[in-house]
């Protein structure tokens, strides 16, 4: 193989290489946009987590929660009611101590100080959460469909 055949193409190729990668950050960083796409992606979340909790106690390598949606998202709640907020804030901020006494766990190399943390906390809330999302997420379907009905109707 002839390295001189590749160096035209290899500027090519990283530079899409680059592009690809720049396009995954900025889609990651970007975070959702629509009510719909927060609640489906805190949805995502909670469900990871619930299995996480599920998992917890069977594994002696414990995964830390997900709250990367939550972070990027927390601030655009306002379209839920009250009292999901204060579930979903509740929920998250717990997975997040969780977080730290893992890192905390790993660090100190504790499996005894891994076995008392007590993720049976969690699971009502991601259970509550994950069901007033869901109630939400169906009727804004079902508020979409109405206005996509009404608006063929009217037009």
């Amino acid at each position: 193989m002839d390295l001189s055949e590749i160096g035209p193409n290899l500027v090519v190729i990283l530079t899409i290489v680059a592009l690809l990668a720049l396009n995954i950050f900025l889609r990651r960083r970007r975070g959702e946009r629509t009510p719909t796409e927060v609640a489906l992606s805190l949805l995502s979340e909670i469900n990871l987590n619930q299995k996480l909790a599920e998992d917890f106690q069977f594994h002696l390598q414990a995964k830390k929660f997900k709250t990367g949606s939550w972070k990027r998202n927390e601030t655009k709640l306002n379209f839920l009611d009250h009292s999901l907020q204060t579930t979903l804030a509740d929920a998250f901020s717990m997975a997040e101590r969780f977080n730290r006494d893992i890192d905390a766990a790993k660090k100190y190399k504790s499996a005894s100080y891994l076995s008392s943390i007590n993720v049976d906390k969690l699971k009502q809330p991601l259970a509550e959460s994950k069901q007033a999302l869901e109630e939400w997420l169906r009727a804004d379907m079902e508020k979409q469909q109405f206005a996509g009905r009404r608006g063929r109707l009217s037009g």
